[in-house]
Parts: C-alpha cells; sequence; structure tokens
C-alpha cells in the first residue's frame, strides 16, 4: 500500500497556493498528494532549516532539479560546496509535481520554430545542445546509481486528429535532413500494434530520445549526490528579502541571513513575485492537472494496449501528457485552471478524465488513486533562459523550461554553475539574453490567458 511521505513538523499543503498572487511561500508545508511522493518511500536526510547567521560563497535559491544539479557540478567541476536554500521540503515545487516525461527539449518551440526565430546555425547548435544535455541526464542516473525507475524508449509524439499529421511529417522530414537526427513516422496500425491503442491517434512521430522517470526518486537522488559531494540542503528556509550591499547578497530567512558572494536562483515557477525586483514578472506560471489510475486490470492492460513506458504527449496545444507506469498504474495530465483560488473546480478534474477516455475508451469512469496540480514556469516567449543578470553582480537564473524541464534541468544546474564559477557557455540565445520582462502587464495577462484557452481548445477539437 503506498504511503504519503510527511515531513516532520510540516503544515497542510495549500492546494491554494497562487505565486502570481501569494506574498510568500513556506516555510512548513507538507507537500502536494502527488503519486510520486506517494510512492517515494522514506526522504532522504538534508542539513535542516538554517538556524543563524552565515557567509558562503555560493547560495542555490532553490532545491528541485536545476538548483540541485547546480550544486552537483559547482562541486564536481569546481570543487565549490554550494548552500541550497529550499522555502518548503526539498524539491516541494515542479520537481515532485510533473509527469515524469524527459524529452528532448528545453522549451517549448520546435526545431522549426528555432529556425523561424533565430536562424538555422543557431537552431543547429541549440539542437547540438539539447543531445549533450540528454547524455548528461543519463550519465547523473546512471553514474550516480539514481534509482527513479528509468524507462529509455523514446518519445512519441501523438497526432490526436488527421490534421495534425502533415505538421508531424513535416517536422520528421526537418529532424533528419537539417538535424541528422533519427525520428520516424508511425502510421496509426504501427502505433496501434506496437506502442498503445489510443483511439484519437492517426500516427505519430517517434524521437529516439525519451525516458520516463519517477519524478521524486530523481529528486531525492540529486539531494543525496548533492550532499555526498560537499553541498548543504535547507528546507524551510525561503528567501524573504534580498539585499546587495558591498558586493555581497544578504539572503534573509527565517532562522538567519545568509551573506553570499554569489546566487544561483533556480525556483521555476514558485518563487513569489516579490523575491527580487530584478526577477519581478519574467514569467508566467501556468496550472497543470495530473491523475493517476488504480492499478489496471489484466483486460484493462489489453484494451490499453500500451506497451512501451516511454513518454506519450498528444498534439494539442493545451496538450495531454501520459504513460503507463511500472506498477501498471495510467498517469494522465493536462493544463488545468488559471488561478490558484480556481484549481479545485471539479470542472478541469471532469475534463481531464474526459481526456483520458477519449483516448482509452475502457477508462472511462475509473477510479483515481492520485490527482495533484502544480505550476509551470513558462516565460513569455516560450524559451528558458540560464543567464546572469548584468546589474546585479554575482546573481545568476536559470528559469522558463515551460513543462520541458525534467531532462534540460541537468543541463540547465551545469550551465549555471559554469557562469556561477566565471566560465564561458556556448554562444545561444538561451545564454545570452535574458527571459522578456512583461512588468505590470502579467496579473493582466491572465485574462487574455482565459481567452487563449477557449481559442486553443476550439482548435484542439476542431477536426
Amino acid at each position: 500500500m503506498d504511503v504519503m511521505a510527511k515531513r516532520a513538523g510540516s503544515v497542510p499543503f495549500d492546494p491554494f497556493y497562487d505565486p502570481m498572487t501569494a506574498p510568500k511561500l513556506g516555510p512548513g508545508s507538507d507537500y502536494a498528494p502527488t503519486y510520486w511522493i506517494g510512492t517515494a518511500g522514506e526522504i532522504p536526510d538534508d542539513d535542516g532549516p538554517v538556524t543563524g547567521d552565515m557567509d558562503v560563497d555560493v547560495a542555490v535559491i532553490g532545491s528541485g532539479y536545476t538548483g540541485l544539479s547546480c550544486a552537483i557540478h559547482l562541486a564536481k567541476m569546481h570543487g565549490i560546496k554550494a548552500t541550497v536554500l529550499e522555502a518548503n521540503g526539498v524539491a516541494y515545487g515542479c520537481s515532485t509535481r510533473n509527469g515524469g516525461q524527459a524529452q528532448i527539449s528545453s522549451g517549448r518551440l520546435k526545431r522549426s520554430q528555432w529556425i523561424a526565430r533565430w536562424g538555422l546555425d543557431a537552431a543547429r547548435a541549440l539542437h547540438d545542445e539539447v543531445v549533450e544535455a540528454f547524455d548528461l541526464f543519463r550519465g547523473l542516473i546512471r553514474d550516480h546509481g539514481i534509482d527513479c525507475q528509468p524507462q529509455d524508449g523514446g518519445h512519441y509524439y501523438i497526432a490526436h486528429k488527421a490534421s495534425a499529421m502533415p505538421a508531424l511529417e513535416s517536422e520528421t522530414r526537418l529532424l533528419n535532413e537539417t538535424f541528422g537526427y533519427g525520428a520516424r513516422m508511425l502510421d496509426r496500425d504501427e502505433l496501434f500494434r506496437t506502442v498503445a491503442r489510443d483511439h484519437e491517434a492517426h500516427g505519430a512521430m517517434w524521437e529516439p530520445d525519451g525516458v520516463g522517470i519517477h519524478a521524486a526518486r530523481l529528486a531525492f537522488g540529486y539531494l543525496r549526490v548533492a550532499r555526498e559531494l560537499g553541498a548543504t540542503v535547507h528546507p524551510d528556509s525561503p528567501v524573504q528579502g534580498w539585499v546587495l550591499k558591498d558586493g555581497i547578497h544578504h539572503l534573509r530567512t527565517p532562522g538567519g541571513t545568509v551573506r553570499a558572494r554569489r546566487v544561483a536562483v533556480a525556483t521555476a515557477a514558485y518563487a513569489p513575485r516579490a523575491l527580487h525586483p530584478r526577477l519581478k514578472d519574467r514569467l508566467m506560471p501556468i496550472m497543470s492537472n495530473s491523475v493517476v489510475t488504480r492499478v489496471l486490470t489484466a483486460d484493462e492492460l489489453d484494451a490499453v494496449g500500451i506497451r512501451k513506458l516511454s513518454p506519450l504527449t498528444d498534439t494539442r496545444t493545451l496538450r495531454h501528457y501520459y504513460r503507463l507506469l511500472p506498477d501498471n498504474r495510467l498517469q494522465i495530465g493536462s493544463r488545468a485552471a488559471i488561478t490558484g483560488r480556481d484549481a479545485a473546480n471539479p470542472a478541469h478534474l471532469k475534463a481531464l478524465r474526459e481526456g483520458m477516455a477519449r483516448k482509452f475508451p475502457v477508462l472511462r469512469g475509473i477510479d483515481l488513486d492520485y490527482s495533484w496540480w502544480g505550476w509551470v514556469d513558462v516565460s513569455h516567449d516560450m524559451m528558458p533562459r540560464i543567464t546572469g543578470l548584468p546589474d546585479l553582480p554575482g546573481a545568476f537564473y536559470a528559469l522558463g523550461y515551460g513543462g520541458n524541464g525534467v531532462m534540460y534541468s541537468a543541463m540547465a544546474g551545469r550551465r549555471m554553475a559554469q557562469l556561477v564559477a566565471g566560465e564561458t557557455v556556448p554562444d545561444l540565445p538561451i545564454f545570452n539574453t535574458e527571459l522578456p520582462h512583461e512588468g505590470w502587464k502579467t496579473p493582466f495577462r491572465r485574462l487574455g490567458q482565459w481567452g487563449l484557452y477557449h481559442l486553443y481548445h476550439f482548435r484542439d477539437e476542431r477536426k
């Protein structure tokens, strides 16, 4: 029987937290009730909250995949033992609420969109970056013995309607002919026979790189490795004030002030807008819902026909991401509420259930073992940035994956560690520019988001 992991001294989880409106986050919150936390086993040791003022070389704000990867690579590559500050429990945010899908991407845009935005040479260099990133990701899991149940078999991008097939075919040709990447198309018959009996599917594009992982076990594996390499990780230590004085960053936490020469920010969507004025409104937090069914029966497994444990994603703008888990439960997620206060609206769960039933009719009305939601760090131009802040010396950030950070966060942490250590990184748009800043317009973008969601739904479901 699954038992939800608990933290000593925690306060009840707040399912309505909204980074756009909440003045602060934490400390002391229990984890979201996700499948990953429910099946992760015992939470590894950390270094406890900050209990007094301290002077450190590097402070990392955020203990998810990116922050812990940064700490790991600061130690491995540069001999720097970082101090990681976390508002609640380790990997409290996106890193224990995602779908556990590692894909060969770093943001929301496709290769054809990279070319349109930055030109062919930059797109090819960015492709090389994500290929290297996948090797790094696999290597971290393999070389450090991280028991995150990796299921390596590629990623299937599934056309949920016939009119989506030409675009997939075009992207497949581009990947092969321009980038030398071995993607290929599957027709509906082959997809049904070898991958899944998704009743919406008209075919799919297969990408060789795609790994399903146990999200919390990956994060807690990173935690173990970071501490073994000398980093300290302090939960329940939210940064509630940040001032630069005489070249030193003063980070105020409930237990004391951390004075750091350099700061690396890896908070994803969970940082309150007041963390620092230079970071305010560089992201548009978007909510995603996820559910996990009870264990499927043999007859249900046969009807669903999922023969790969690889990540599956459909071609909707408001996409569904789904897969069969190693214990024969099915996980599926999609976009949901716009505001935190609407997160528990039963209409969102109903819509996700209906999406699952359209794909796999045998699962209509099935009991759910887990249901949760969380915030995704979507940038205003749909691509991440790993960069420094020119007018805030010694400060850096890695943010904006747009829901595609499970894999690339490992490389983002490594790149941010290089920047912190004073090394150069590749001359790519995601490194040499900052996230677009929307300023006062950001809260009002939710009005536009409401309209866009209706438009996207119309386009997604139109034949």
